[in-house]
């Protein structure tokens, strides 16, 4: 029988300021085991306040088939801790406030009719052991703003920024200097234009190109998708599914927002090789999809103490060789559209629907007015095979939502030019 213990001590913190007025604090934090074994393909779960012995008898009697479960060898073992610049511990609740309102106070632009920023961070102790000898400790503080302003104008609008990432305090020093920005993208955008409609050149930012081949692609390279069906890239490990400057990875060992130095399995992470020059190279999996499908697991990730999922962490599109005026040049007509509403996408067929956040229209291979209410849609595999990048990479983090569960991401990539439909108001 195979055996899985982890032991979880977390704890989190928000403090809000909206409009000025400091929201009371919330804080939380949470301690407790689970315990998870496999006996003869039967997987059982169980989380409680119990000793070994009980925990696993426990989740042998909630076993539940699932179909002839193994799992791949993960006997691992370490610890690490990270080490941050300013420890979240050793500054106080003021100084925290303090930022708050330095980046509320550069909100405030005549136009801007509501504020809000938010200051979260967490830290998150896990210990993974199991009956193959394998034991991991890690600990990972995480830190972040997000500011946001709403302006009235021809329409009622709002823009957002966030600085979220692992470390201490040291994330968000300096960050307020880009509120401002904020602000004045913001008004703009309550008297931009409606975007054009139909199929046309898009050159997407690197956090909309982020977002696309977070959704669009990397749902559909997780080992459970594959396994149930639900993916267009199932059994085209080998075939060429992208352009052949095309490269994309996920990498849990980034300093990002979705680092980790083990998954919620104990395995170790490491960089995983999505698309190779254009080739599907493999998928990201669990010790149990890997086991079926082959590759290395060190994807399992858990929101608190759920059941380990197959998850993505650090996913990007490497850069490619275009400066942003080759590819608006390339793009003679069209739209750039810059960060990203959500959206939604389905990985059984490869389309995808998102909303930008603002963009500009494309006019002689140069940036025009600005347009609000933006979206476009395709198909990731047509918009893979076309795309052309630019030379710098940037990162921006959020939660990625799957079965219940938010686990911290980053998504990353370069400006890119597609061929996509645009629609709008």
């Amino acid at each position: 029988m195979y055996y899985e213990i982890r032991e979880l001590n977390s704890y989190s913190m928000q403090v809000s300021l909206e409009d000025g007025r400091l929201e009371k604090p919330k804080l939380s934090s949470f301690t407790g085991k689970s315990f998870r074994v496999l006996r003869n393909g039967f997987w059982g779960y169980y989380v409680g306040d119990a000793d070994e012995r009980m925990g696993l008898k426990r989740a042998e009697e909630l076993a539940v088939h699932r179909g002839g479960s193994e799992v791949d060898p993960a006997p691992f073992t370490g610890k690490y801790v990270y080490r941050a610049k300013r420890p979240l511990e050793d500054v106080d609740i003021e100084e925290k406030v303090k930022l708050l309102r330095d980046i509320d106070e550069r909100l405030r632009r005549e136009g801007v009719v509501s504020r809000r920023v938010v200051y979260v961070e967490s830290v998150r102790r896990v210990r993974v052991s199991n009956s193959e000898g394998g034991e991991v400790y890690y600990e990972v503080p995480r830190c972040g703003v997000v500011m946001q302003a709403f302006a009235k104008g021809k329409t009622l609008q709002f823009y957002s920024d966030r600085v979220m990432r692992v470390g201490g305090f040291e994330v968000v020093e300096g960050i307020a200097d880009r509120a401002e920005e904020v602000a004045k993208i913001a008004v703009e955008l309550s008297n931009a234009s409606s975007p054009p409609s139909g199929e046309m050149n898009v050159i997407m930012n690197s956090s909309l190109t982020g977002v696309f081949i977070h959704e669009a692609f990397g749902h559909a390279v997780e080992g459970d998708h594959v396994l149930q069906n639900a993916t267009i890239l199932k059994d085209r490990v080998g075939e060429v599914v992208a352009a052949e400057d095309v490269n994309v990875y996920d990498d849990p060992t980034l300093e990002e927002f979705g680092f980790f130095p083990f998954d919620d399995e104990g395995y170790r992470a490491e960089k995983k090789t999505i698309i190779e020059n254009g080739v599907l190279k493999g998928f990201l999996n669990s010790r149990e999809t890997a086991k079926k499908l082959g590759g290395r697991a060190g994807n399992a990730r858990s929101d608190g103490l759920e059941v380990p999922i197959v998850r993505m962490s650090n996913t990007y599109i490497a850069p490619g060789d275009h400066s942003l005026d080759e590819l608006l040049e390339m793009a003679g007509e069209g739209v750039i559209l810059y960060g990203s509403r959500g959206g939604e996408t389905n990985p059984a067929t490869g389309y995808f629907h998102f909303n930008a956040q603002y963009g500009f229209r494309i006019e002689n291979g140069e940036i025009g007015e600005m347009v609000r209410d933006v979206s476009l849609s395709g198909h990731t595999l047509r918009i893979l095979r076309e795309i052309r990048l630019g030379r710098e990479i940037s990162f921006d983090p959020g939660f990625c939502g799957k079965a219940g569960q938010l686990v911290p991401v980053s998504d990353g990539g370069p400006f890119a030019l597609v061929r996509a439909f645009v629609g709008g108001e």
